[in-house]
C-alpha cells in the first residue's frame, strides 16, 4: 500500500509538471523553437527510439557512469575505512583532501585529456573524481563515529584486522557509508554529462550537444528527460539495494535513514 501511494504521488507530480510547461506553451510567449510543447518532445523521444539513437547512447553513458561510479566507492570506502580507523594517517592526509575536494572534476579536464587522451577514459576519469570524496568522506566519519563498545567487544574476543574493519567497523559504519554513496551517485551523474558536453563524441551529454548545434531543441529535451528520469531511477535501485543490505545485517532502514 505504501509503494502505492509513493507511486500515485510520483505519478500526480510528473502530471503537473506536464500541465504548467502547457500552460507556458498556451501563453504563446515563447516560440517552439526556443520551446517546444511537451507532445512535440514526445515526437523526439520516438524518434530517438526508432532510430536506435537513445539506445546508444544511453548504453555508452550509463557504462562510463556504472565503471567510474564502481571505482570510486569501492575505492573511497576501502580508504575510509582504512583512514578512519588510523587516525593519525588521516589528519596528516586531511589537508590535502579538503584542498582537492572543492575543485570541480570539470576543472581537472585539460589535465586528463592529456594525461589519459581522448575517448571513454576521461569521462571515466571525471565520474570517479566527482564520486570518490563524498563515499570517502562519509565513510571515515562513519567509522568514527563507531560505538566504542563494538571495538571493546571485538578486542575481548580477539578479533584482529582485517576482520575488525570488515565484519565490525563495516557494518556499524554503513549507515554513513551509504548517504555518502547517495550523494556520489547524483554528483557522479551530473559531472557524467557535462563530462560528455565538454569532450566526448557519444553519450547523453553529447547527444544534447548535437541536438543543440542541429538547432533540435526539442531534442535537447527530449536528451534532458532521458538524464533526469534515468538519475531517478538510479536513486531508487541504490536505495532499493541499500534497504536489502540493511535488513541483511538485521538494521531497520527506518531507523538508520
Amino acid at each position: 500500500m505504501e509503494r502505492l501511494k509513493k507511486a500515485g504521488t510520483v505519478i500526480v507530480s510528473l502530471t503537473l509538471l506536464v500541465l504548467l510547461w502547457e500552460i507556458v506553451i498556451l501563453t504563446g510567449r515563447y516560440e517552439s523553437s526556443l520551446l517546444p510543447s511537451p507532445f512535440k518532445v514526445l515526437e523526439g523521444i520516438a524518434e530517438l527510439i526508432n532510430d536506435g539513437t537513445l539506445a546508444t547512447h544511453f548504453q555508452v553513458s550509463l557504462l562510463r557512469f556504472l565503471t567510474g561510479y564502481l571505482t570510486a566507492s569501492v575505492t573511497g570506502i576501502f580508504l575510509g575505512l582504512t583512514l578512519g580507523y588510523y587516525g593519525k594517517m588521516w589528519a596528516f592526509i586531511d589537508p590535502v583532501v579538503q584542498v582537492l575536494r572543492p575543485v570541480s572534476p570539470i576543472a581537472w579536464f585539460p589535465f586528463i585529456v592529456l594525461w589519459f587522451g581522448i575517448g571513454d577514459l576521461p569521462a571515466v576519469v571525471i565520474i570517479f573524481i566527482a564520486a570518490f570524496y563524498p563515499v570517502l568522506l562519509s565513510t571515515i566519519s562513519g567509522v568514527k563515529k563507531v560505538d566504542p563498545i563494538y571495538l571493546k567487544v571485538a578486542q575481548n574476543f580477539g578479533i584482529k584486522q582485517p576482520d575488525l574493519l570488515s565484519k565490525i567497523i563495516f557494518p556499524a559504519a554503513f549507515p554513513m557509508i551509504t548517504n555518502g554513496l547517495y550523494m556520489a551517485l547524483g554528483s557522479a551523474w551530473v559531472f557524467l554529462v557535462a563530462g560528455e558536453m565538454v569532450g566526448a563524441q557519444s553519450g547523453l551529454g553529447y547527444l544534447i550537444i548535437d541536438a543543440r548545434n542541429s538547432i533540435r531543441s526539442d531534442l535537447v529535451l527530449a536528451g534532458i528527460i532521458c538524464i533526469g528520469v534515468t538519475g531517478f531511477l538510479l536513486d531508487k535501485t541504490i536505495r532499493l539495494l541499500e534497504n536489502r543490505v540493511q535488513k541483511q545485517w538485521g538494521m531497520s532502514p527506518e531507523r538508520v535513514s
